[in-house]
């Protein structure tokens, strides 16, 4: 008979392979490296990671950041920005569908500079930013909607220093001899995306089937640079401040930017003389008082802004969208930062442009107007609103 070998029972941690228990969190896996990207990681200690802006050539402080996280699922990972509070009236933007669409963590989700968040079980990459991302690609996006539309053209603005194309859109009346024209630009600022989608908006509003829409496609040829900074908007620079100047600080003597002298060049030859409103869209520093607010900035003569607070006044009278605007949110010239003396921004070489009735800048907040969330959908609708107070504007004796 054989002895029977006796094998003492062993606990199941004891195998070869570490239990999960023992082995180490392997650590999120964190990059920038898509359109409009921007982080530079300091560190990671565990479920903390200590992060900033990229602020490239801006000198001082500015706040646009957009990363991206792998390797985080099922994992609360807090968020430390080491350079400032770059964090907005409602916490980060945040995407699980790699960029498609986008909603507001909110602000309890914030702690000082900080933010947590836990990931998804079953997520592979999480997008966070600023705000909501506009990129060329949504541009794209937007214009294909469109493609079949005979109001709406599509032209070559500029090349810029990287070889990219700037897009000029033309649309409206563009048959025969409109009896308005009105230019509107976004992105002077490569970081300010909101602004792009309040432009979209009018886009949709004026090729709209509405009586403002008809009208205005009978009467007005528009014409609009959605990206003057291409490459800021695709690089995902901060843009403001850039140096030796940015592109919103062009427009006295000769141009370093490809689409401001593109734009210098073209206004006065497609205007002739019949240039009646011009809106530069951006937006306005991060938060906090008239910053969450809709306004416009006012120009130095006394004249223009008699004008700009009439379109003003307008506007607050047509809106119907979210996003309410209120003319004693405007900033006049010479208060606070609006002091600029030489009409070297877009907004101030516009109101020097022969027989302009409005040129002038609107400022729409990143995160929160009035109370309001500012996303995609609550933007464009601003958008709307601009377009019927243009209508009505020219409209007015």
């Amino acid at each position: 008979m054989r002895d029977l070998l006796w094998i003492p029972p062993v606990a199941a941690c004891l195998v070869c392979v570490p239990c999960a228990a023992d082995t180490p969190k392997q650590d999120p896996v964190i990059d920038c490296d898509f359109p409009g990207g921007n982080i530079v990681v300091d560190r990671i200690e565990g479920d903390h990671v200590y992060l900033h802006q990229d602020g490239r050539d801006t000198p001082g402080f500015w706040f646009y950041w957009c990363f991206r996280v792998s390797g985080g699922a099922g994992r609360t990972v807090t968020f430390h920005f080491t350079k400032g509070n770059v964090l907005g009236a409602r916490g980060p933007a945040v995407s699980t569908d790699g960029g498609k669409t986008w909603a507001w963590l909110g602000k309890d989700a914030v702690k000082g500079t900080s933010f947590a968040y836990t990931f998804p079980e079953k997520s592979r990459a999480v997008h966070f930013c600023l705000a909501i991302p506009y990129q060329e690609s949504h541009l794209r996006e937007f214009l294909e909607r469109f493609a079949d539309n005979p109001h709406l053209e599509v032209e070559e603005h500029s090349t810029t220093k990287k070889g990219r194309k700037t897009e000029r859109l033309r649309f409206g009346r563009l048959k025969g001899e409109p009896a308005h024209r009105v230019l509107l630009t976004a992105r002077h600022h490569s970081c300010e995306m909101m602004a792009s989608y309040a432009l979209e908006g009018v886009i949709e509003a004026v090729l709209g089937d509405t009586a403002e829409g008809k009208w205005l496609c009978e009467n007005v040829e528009f014409a609009a640079v959605p990206l003057m900074d291409t490459d800021g908007v695709e690089d995902g620079d901060q843009g403001k401040n850039r140096k030796p100047h940015d592109h919103n600080r062009d427009y006295l003597g000769k141009p370093i930017y490809s689409s401001v002298a593109a734009l210098k060049e073209f206004v006065p030859k497609w205007s002739r003389g019949n240039l009646k409103i011009a809106i530069d869209m951006h937006c306005p520093w991060i938060r906090g008082g008239r910053n969450e607010q809709v306004f416009f900035v006012g120009g130095r003569s006394p004249e223009m802004w008699q004008r700009q607070q009439q379109f003003s006044k307008t506007l607050q009278e047509v809106q119907t969208g979210p996003l309410v605007h209120d003319p004693r949110h405007n900033i006049p010239w010479g208060k606070e930062w609006n002091n600029l003396k030489e009409p070297k921004s877009c907004g101030s070489w516009t109101a020097l442009q022969p027989g302009i009735l409005v040129g002038v800048s609107i400022e729409i907040p990143y995160a929160n107007a009035g109370g309001k969330p500012v996303t995609a959908g609550s933007a464009r609708l601003l958008g709307h609103d601009l377009a019927r107070t243009i209508h009505r504007f020219l409209q007015t004796p």
